[in-house]
């Protein structure tokens, strides 16, 4: 959820100082500002239940799980974002303090609000990252959820698991997060989502 803060163009650095001081988060694009606002409870719930996840399955293995709280820079020029979910392995990210710039993962939960942003600029801002091998788009109206890679040739491919509610007998769907090796019930994201 972003609104734009009407506030006047910063460069990077002066982003960085000022948000310090701020009492909510605001991401940074391109010299402007944006208010990080609430979500919803399913929204922050699947987030949960994806990092939760992730956290258990890489314990012991080098690599740090983030929520939204955790600022990730795609460059020193910026942008600035707060993903929902994202994953580093890198070495370089270990002792980071304030922001990550080396993630192999980012997951987005989608909201009415932000999913154009988060398929379109978003996704062209983060495919900047040299390291990010998969990008994330979790539905929170339906069990969808869509995983773009990259693939040898350095194209991002779409892997979409949907799961159909037309034949409630089928196997459930699995979902494969190749960029960390992480295999899960689909239903695992949505528990607890009314």
């Amino acid at each position: 959820m972003i609104a734009n803060a009407n506030l006047p163009p910063m460069s990077p650095q002066e982003y960085l100082e000022w948000e310090e001081h701020q009492p909510i988060k605001y991401e940074y694009v391109n010299g402007e500002v944006f208010a990080m606002t609430g979500g919803t409870l399913a929204h922050n719930s699947i987030a949960l239940n994806l990092a939760s996840a992730l956290k258990n399955h890489l314990r012991g293995k080098g690599c740090k799980v983030f929520m939204a709280d955790a600022k990730l820079g795609v460059s020193e020029q910026g942008p600035y974002n707060y993903p929902d979910v994202m994953v580093t392995c890198d070495q370089r990210d270990q002792t980071a303090r304030k922001t990550v710039q080396y993630p192999c993962l980012i997951a987005e939960v989608l909201s009415p609000s932000t999913e154009a942003y988060d398929r379109g600029s978003k996704f062209v801002h983060y495919r900047r990252l040299k390291t990010l091998k998969e990008y994330v788009l979790i539905d929170a109206e339906k069990l969808s959820v869509e995983c773009y890679r990259i693939n040898e040739r350095g194209k991002w491919e779409l892997t979409h698991y949907l799961t159909e509610e037309i034949n409630p007998e089928a196997t459930e769907t699995e979902v494969h997060l190749t960029s960390v090796d992480f295999r899960f019930p689909i239903s695992l994201l949505y528990e607890d989502v009314v």
